[in-house]
């Protein structure tokens, strides 16, 4: 009797860890995307670099994560998610602290939507999934040009210059007012291209397609910043919101959504940078097509302001086992007082554009092979590049080009998910 009593205990002391695991639902999920590419650099304007032809192999965003739900009863869902990059390279754990740099946050869902705190995409950033139909590969327009707004790590957007060699930056304006974007005065401050980090997300329920989504970035850091001569100081109070009105319709074929974002001390002390994106789609079932347009203003103080004007098309079309895929962008001439001087000198051709062509094919729902052909044609003053590049002429990688350098991009890639 005892030995019967001992194996029933052992048997349920051996199943609790998967009566808790069944309990809070805990998954692994993850994307490892990778690309091989020949990638052609043209001469910079400054007449320093010369042609160049380079080959490489790229990673897309690999991730991996954990997510966790547990029901708590009265229709409330209590959820967890951690998002880490997917290092495909070694790097001797340099890169250890930064793993949770992607969608990361801890909520409660329930019939009043869904309310959650920690690092997660803008409401702004996440409407591209509605109208970025013809990216193939990863080299696509919201990984070059769309969405270039604020500073993500060390690149910063079109009109700021506060770290060297950073895609989306225009040279032009690099070292000309307003001469930095984040946190006010100072350089370096929180990342804002893609996601908030440390910060409050709500998302409604979804009532006949449409949904709104808000953020609210308070910012750790606000406190003054003394210049380094020591004779200037900032009374900065820098923080950021976002919000979002989405659309789908007829079965998730029609698409729109409406975003706009607001951030307080980011380029000057006592001013509000802020935009707005407006867009959608349509699937007419033999075409997937979509649009967007963007606008930004960087109020530059007593120098003037500064507007970025952004618009993209995309295209899917099916074609047996996966699609073509094809998009098209411009960023125009940045406009506005504060690029006054760079007019008066001639260097303001801070414009761009970028175009991708390339099928997908799909080996199964989760394994797709890709290939296709990518290029930014910057102008004179741009140095625009995609977030994921190989090294360019100086060996700099992962968005960094001089100012003019046209970069032509040849790639095979590979995308499976688990």
């Amino acid at each position: 009797m005892q030995k019967k009593l001992l194996g029933m205990a052992v048997a349920a002391a051996l199943a609790m860890p998967a009566v808790a695991l069944a309990q809070s639902a805990v998954q692994v999920y993850g994307t490892v995307h990778m690309s091989v590419n020949q990638a052609k650099y043209t001469k910079d304007t400054a007449g320093t670099l010369n042609d160049t032809t380079k080959y490489g192999v790229t990673s897309h965003a690999s991730n991996w994560g954990l997510r966790s739900t547990e029901t708590l009863g009265g229709g409330l869902t209590a959820w967890l998610q951690a998002e880490f990059n997917l290092k495909m390279t070694r790097d001797n754990g340099v890169h250890d602290g930064e793993g949770t740099a992607r969608n990361s946050g801890l909520g409660l869902r329930g019939g009043f939507g869904n309310i959650y705190v920690g690092t997660w995409e803008t409401p702004w950033a996440q409407t591209f999934r509605l109208w970025d139909v013809g990216t193939i590969g990863g080299w696509g327009p919201v990984t070059s040009i769309i969405g270039r707004r604020e500073s993500t790590g060390t690149n910063p957007s079109r009109n700021c210059g506060n770290v060297s060699g950073a895609g989306g930056q225009s040279g032009a304006l690099a070292t000309g007012s307003p001469p930095i974007c984040g946190n006010g005065a100072e350089a370096n401050a929180t990342s804002l291209w893609r996601r908030y980090g440390y910060a409050m997300f709500y998302e409604s329920p979804v009532f006949e397609g449409v949904q709104l989504k808000v953020a609210i970035d308070p910012s750790d850091r606000k406190s003054d910043f003394v210049a380094p001569n020591n004779t200037t100081t900032f009374n900065e109070n820098p923080s950021s919101w976002s919000a979002s009105v989405t659309w789908t319709g007829l079965g998730g074929r029609a698409r729109a959504f409406a975003a706009t974002m607001q951030n307080k001390d980011w380029t000057t002390v006592g001013q509000t940078d802020g935009g707005f994106t407006v867009g959608g789609g349509y699937d007419f079932g033999m075409a997937n097509v979509g649009a967007a347009y963007e606008t930004f203003k960087y109020k530059g103080g007593a120098a003037g302001d500064v507007e970025a004007k952004q618009w993209g098309v995309g295209v899917g079309v099916p074609m047996g086992p996966g699609k073509i895929g094809a998009s098209y962008a411009k960023a125009k001439k940045l406009t506005g007082a504060g690029t006054d001087a760079a007019e008066a000198a001639g260097a303001n051709d801070t414009g761009a554009k970028m175009w991708n062509l390339g099928y997908e094919w799909a080996l199964s729902k989760r394994t797709a092979l890709g290939f296709g052909i990518a290029k930014i044609d910057n102008g004179a003053n741009a140095a625009f590049i995609w977030t994921s590049s190989i090294p360019d002429q100086r060996g700099w990688e992962s968005g960094a080009v001089p100012a003019g350098v046209d970069t032509t991009n040849i790639f095979v890639s590979m995308r499976h998910s688990f």
